[in-house]
């Protein structure tokens, strides 16, 4: 059998792999994940991320596509995220040099006797990396979850969970920036935030409504039966006055997209995606997408999230938002693990319909994939203790920061920026200072007075404005390049 006809019998065997799924338990690993936005990465180095347990790493290769390998050299498992991307776009082990092509065959060995060793050795299986089919779309970049001689055939039968809207082109549609961060909490509970409309006016009171006047009650209908590849979607009745819809809609393994219609015809989606990556944490990926109207008018984003502004600044806002219910969200998780052997819905009580959705998604995680994240066995399944010290929970700089490339450069500017306002206040008020003197001293060569009671000139205070404007600048730059590294939030204090 030639190999074409090979391929084509895999396929077919595959697909109807693929539908007899849809009767079984959901498959994690046979799934496609997005781990990265793409313009946030540094394509000259690479970059460790964690998906399912497993320690991965991400690379850009000389033909300016992003691969990604299991987190070790076959040499002696040193890790290659340590590594180094070379300019022949090979990885490099930075350890003792082997170096690796997008296919993960090992390609140099530089320690080998001579070079017909050093081939033989690189044709040994035992020498290549353990590579994953990637992709890139929509400014993401997604990982299908297995490796092996199947898991390219099998991921090219399963399309990325994207945004339909993107694909269009049209000039309707606006998608504001892309926001990425690892949570200190599991992937179910940031799920499980998400398909529950009733904490936003509370949890996030201030920026999504009031605690006080916008916590009303509301029904949830489903609208799409629950599916074991396909999830469920629920529809929030009544909605606000000035929409028409709201429907949330669960597509597993990490997508959720909630689409509000106005009544004038224009729609907000926000396009959700939460990773798991280890125990007690998860990595968040979103989006909003605006659709205009008929007649041209762009509909209301979420408050000030809406309003043009620069990725970085985005980012580091975000914490205002994600920060508000970080601490809720890490302690419950870990309180619920603390019941052993008591199931989610015999440990909370839920007598309001708002939780329908909620109650869905457990079922469904339940019932039909086999009742939470099957982690590598290499991962203890162990969850971490609470943290305690909530400047933990609240951390910018190693969930986000150190490994986004637009607010690691914003955020060099802005120490640069800081430094110029700090010497030109300083300059500003020895200006001050020394035109106060020469005109001390020149009256007193034109009048002989020696008095230090001469009101200064125009110039000095001037000089003095100045210097204080120049100063407040370099204290504001300060405040903003802490939210860089950390915001912390406390809700007795948020008014």
């Amino acid at each position: 059998m030639t190999t074409e006809a090979n391929l084509q019998g895999k396929a077919r065997d595959v697909t109807q792999q693929y539908t007899k799924e849809e009767t079984e338990i959901f498959q994690w690993t046979k799934q496609w994940y997005p781990v990265a936005v793409v313009d946030f990465l540094d394509p000259t180095r690479p970059h460790a991320i964690q998906l399912l347990g497993k320690e991965l790493v991400l690379w850009r290769d000389g033909s300016r596509q992003w691969r990604c390998f299991e987190d070790f050299c076959p040499h002696r498992l040193a890790p290659l995220s340590e590594g180094r991307v070379e300019s022949d776009g090979t990885l490099l082990c930075a350890y003792h040099g082997w170096r690796f092509n997008w296919e993960g065959n090992c390609v140099s060995i530089p320690q080998s006797k001579d070079k017909p060793t050093e081939a033989q050795h690189c044709l040994n299986r035992k020498s290549c990396a353990v590579a994953y089919p990637t992709q890139e779309r929509q400014g993401l970049l997604w990982v299908w979850a297995e490796s092996g001689d199947s898991a390219g055939i099998e991921s090219q039968l399963r399309q990325p969970r994207i945004v339909p809207e993107l694909e269009n082109n049209s000039d309707r549609v606006v998608q504001l920036f892309w926001n990425i961060r690892d949570l200190p909490y599991g992937w179910d509970f940031f799920m499980e935030n998400v398909a529950d409309p009733a904490h936003v006016p509370v949890s996030h009171h201030g920026i999504m409504g009031s605690r006080y006047q916008d916590d009303q009650y509301y029904d949830m209908i489903r609208v799409r039966e629950m599916s074991n590849q396909e999830g469920f979607s629920f529809e929030v009745v009544p909605v606000a006055t000035k929409l028409s819809q709201t429907i949330h809609d669960f597509q597993p393994p990490c997508h959720m997209r909630i689409v509000s219609t106005y009544k004038d015809g224009g729609q907000l989606i926000l396009a959700l995606y939460a990773i798991p990556t280890r125990p007690g944490w998860c990595r968040h990926i979103g989006t909003q997408v605006l659709v205009k109207n008929e007649a041209g008018k762009k509909p209301d984003g979420i408050g000030f999230f809406a309003l043009p502004m620069p990725s970085w600044l985005g980012h580091v806002l975000a914490s205002l938002f994600l920060h508000q219910d970080a601490v809720f969200l890490h302690r419950q998780e870990k309180i619920l693990a603390r019941r052993e052997k008591c199931k989610w819905l015999d440990a909370v009580y839920t007598p309001n319909p708002q939780d329908k959705m909620t109650i869905a998604f457990r079922q469904w995680l339940e019932r039909r994939a086999g009742g939470g994240i099957p982690w590598v066995s290499e991962c203890s399944s162990d969850l971490p203790p609470i943290e305690q010290d909530k400047q933990k929970l609240f951390d910018v700089w190693t969930t986000h920061t150190q490994d986004c490339r637009v607010c690691q450069d914003a955020l060099k500017n802005i120490n640069r920026l800081a430094v110029v306002a700090r010497a030109a206040a300083i300059a500003c008020l020895c200006l001050g200072v020394i035109v106060d003197s020469r005109t001390v001293a020149m009256k007193a060569v034109v009048t002989g007075s020696t008095s230090l009671l001469t009101a200064p000139p125009t110039q000095f205070w001037w000089a003095i404005g100045g210097a204080v404007l120049f100063a407040m600048l370099d204290y504001l730059l300060k405040k903003l390049r802490r939210l860089f590294y950390i915001y912390q939030f406390e809700h007795a204090q948020n008014d």
